[in-house]
């Protein structure tokens, strides 16, 4: 997942524009001399900014190795730009076998990244036909290979949980028929399955968009990679260290929500007629804003992929980090 929604520029070698980017400069609160990591470098916009902002290191990670190609080209001209191909879920591990045992602030842009969406041949998009992929390491099981042998009710399962659709049942019926009389290999041909299976949507939606996004979603293990990242960005970030995350779906912004109100000390409480089997842990967050950031009118007419941003900031504060028991107290991540 990285630097998803972007708009091109006009200065040479800067492909996009990141979502909220000032926002997101200027939540992390950057100091001369930080250390950051941007664990979704995706085509580097918030690296270039955060060091323009005065941070020393930018640690850019990111699973797609198309994304480190291109940030080691940008390396060259940004001192500091340390390029680490991997999962943001290892964040904390990268950084430290990267030589730092704290960093200052953690940067996430949820979601597929423009380049991603922009190049037919990744699968990740039905506006330009391509290969059924939409693998974001390049690597492993393809969407072909994924609608080729996945049961129907788990397909079923995987449209209504993660695309929110609710005629879910409807379009595993319609693929898993398709892929009887032949296999399924382009995005063209999976969102005209699609069409046929669901009526047309009046706010104007294509209807295939939940069923790509719930298969993308399934493919890359994103919401389980997400639960990783914020958990590693809580061990990492020193006190005082600013996470920002920026999300493009109720998913995603659900489950960051949640997290932050957990270890922000604002959970679902324990119930009173329960046993209470261990003292309530100190928060190692702070929310930044009670609220999320939104776009503001001027960005989303000019970058219509921002209209769905969200933006969540938090402080880490000299709490430990509450671990992956977290769940036992105060309320689930």
């Amino acid at each position: 997942m990285s630097d998803a929604s972007k708009t091109p520029e006009n200065a040479p070698g800067d492909i996009h524009i990141p979502v909220l980017r000032d926002e997101v400069v200027e939540a992390l609160n950057v100091r001369p001399g930080g250390v950051h990591v941007d664990g979704t470098f995706g085509a580097g916009g918030y690296a270039k900014a955060i060091l323009a902002a005065g941070a020393s290191t930018v640690l850019g990670i990111d699973r797609d190795p198309d994304a480190i190609a291109r940030g080691r080209e940008l390396a060259a001209s940004h001192p500091g730009l340390v390029m680490i191909q991997g999962r943001f879920g290892d964040l904390d591990r990268l950084a430290r076998d990267a030589g730092h045992d704290g960093v200052d602030g953690v940067t996430l842009d949820l979601g597929v990244s423009s380049p991603q969406l922009d190049e037919a041949e990744r699968g990740f998009s039905f506006r330009f036909d391509g290969p059924l992929d939409m693998r974001m390491e390049r690597a492993g099981e393809t969407a072909a290979d994924y609608l080729a042998t996945v049961e129907e009710a788990d397909l079923a399962g995987v449209i209504k949980d993660f695309g929110e659709e609710r005629f879910s049942r409807r379009v595993a019926r319609a693929i898993c028929r398709a892929r009887d009389e032949g296999p399924i290999t382009r995005t063209g041909q999976l969102a005209d399955i699609i069409r046929k299976a669901v009526p047309k949507s009046k706010d104007g939606i294509d209807p295939a968009t939940r069923t790509f996004q719930a298969i993308r979603i399934a493919l890359n293990d994103e919401l389980g990679e997400l639960d990783r990242g914020l958990a590693a960005a809580e061990r990492i970030l020193r006190p005082a260290g600013r996470l920002a995350v920026v999300t493009f779906h109720s998913l995603e912004d659900r489950v960051v929500k949640r997290f932050l109100q957990s270890r922000g000390g604002k959970g679902p409480g324990v119930s009173r007629h329960m046993p209470q089997t261990a003292a309530p842990r100190a928060p190692s967050f702070s929310l930044v804003h009670r609220k999320p950031v939104l776009p503001g009118e001027a960005e989303t007419r000019r970058n219509p992929r921002a209209r769905s941003a969200k933006l969540r900031v938090a402080e880490r504060t000299a709490a430990p980090a509450w671990g992956s028991d977290a769940a036992l107290v105060g309320g689930a991540a």
